[in-house]
């Protein structure tokens, strides 16, 4: 199990930080030296035909075989699409497709349009975290308001927030069926605030998005039918979005504001990887090789399993915990911490 304390405390002596400094420098220099940050444009290429044709498929389903329970199956296997096309759009978010930002953005437009999300809110938040993972004061992921990530956040909800958080590890995954609906709406509202940027070309996106799927359900199916093929779409795209983003950092080590930690270690600490197997690599999208991409955002996919051999090694080398574990391990560690940190408002007690 992952050192329950959080990060933020456990704080370098001057002289070891002073080495410390260098370390990003010095693993980094192995990562380019074996070829790992190259973009992989075949890669990509066969990724994004290979999703567009899953995506063709369920469509066709949708449209071929009309008022049928199996659409269902189909509403599921459409969940998986929309999910492995967010992929695509994350990796474009972080560069790693295209050398440059213009042509990452304009690809990025592309999964905003078929899953109707905001690719500038996303990006923003995505990138608050990757800065500040799993810091309590500036990690958007760890500041929601259902959910307690550590003892203090616990205690300090109030009414009826205090009653659920207390047994927030019952409803941790069941409250991600909701997390499609979420993220739309977090779009939307970010698009309604003075600041955001491209607001016409992304709410434009969005409401095609919209006209395009209640459109295509609504002609296929009917009524009935095509509002339980929605439900089961989207309540399971929240699901297994949500799945493939809890286990890597939800269980670990928080920081705090006053961490002093390094940019390997801060990375490290707080992350953990979902061991490696074809299957779960792909169901993934990659984000089982959560330290690896934290360290180094940009590099593209299909690199990261290669990049692990060297960055595990590197870690034991300058006695950095590294943590890695099965698909159910990963699992079992955010329900236990979700458990662990809400115990006191079961128990009664105050901060």
């Amino acid at each position: 199990m992952p050192d329950r304390r959080g990060v933020g405390s456990l704080q370098p002596s001057s002289l070891q930080a002073e080495g410390q400094q260098h370390d990003y420098a010095d693993l980094k220099r192995l990562i380019v030296e074996a070829g790992l940050l190259d973009k992989q444009f075949a890669y990509y290429v066969f990724n994004t035909i290979l999703v567009l044709t899953l995506l063709a498929t369920s469509l066709t389903i949708l449209l071929v075989v009309g008022n049928s329970w199996l659409q269902l199956l189909n509403a599921a296997f459409l969940a998986f699409v929309f999910t492995q096309i967010g992929f695509l759009g994350h990796d474009a978010g972080h560069r790693q497709i295209f050398n440059g930002a213009p042509r990452n953005d304009s690809f990025g437009l592309l999964p905003s349009l078929l899953l109707g999300l905001s690719r500038t809110w996303w990006i923003d938040t995505h990138n608050q975290h990757h800065a500040n993972p799993n810091d309590l004061d500036l990690d958007p992921h760890t500041a929601l308001p259902i959910f307690a990530f550590s003892e203090e956040q616990a205690q300090s909800k109030r009414g009826l927030l205090r009653l659920l958080v207390a047994y927030q590890s019952l409803y941790f995954f069941p409250v991600l069926l909701l997390n499609g609906i979420g993220v739309r709406a977090a779009s939307v509202q970010y698009l309604l605030r003075a600041e955001a940027k491209h607001r016409v070309v992304e709410a434009s996106l969005i409401v095609l998005h919209a006209a395009l799927y209640l459109g295509l359900v609504l002609y296929a199916l009917s009524v009935g039918q095509a509002l339980l093929f929605i439900l089961v779409h989207q309540a399971l795209f929240g699901l297994y979005t949500g799945s493939v983003f809890a286990p890597n950092h939800k269980g670990m080590p928080t920081l705090d504001s006053d961490s002093q930690l390094d940019f390997v270690r801060r990375q490290v600490l707080t992350s953990r990887d979902v061991k490696a197997h074809p299957l779960t690599d792909f169901w993934y999208g990659g984000l089982n090789y959560q330290i690896e991409h934290h360290l180094f955002p940009s590099m593209p996919r299909n690199k990261l399993k290669k990049a692990q051999t060297i960055v595990r090694a590197f870690c034991a080398e300058r006695s950095i915990p590294y943590r890695e574990v099965g698909v159910l391990t990963s699992n079992r560690e955010v329900l236990e911490y979700l458990h662990e940190v809400s115990a006191s408002l079961r128990e009664g007690k105050k901060a």
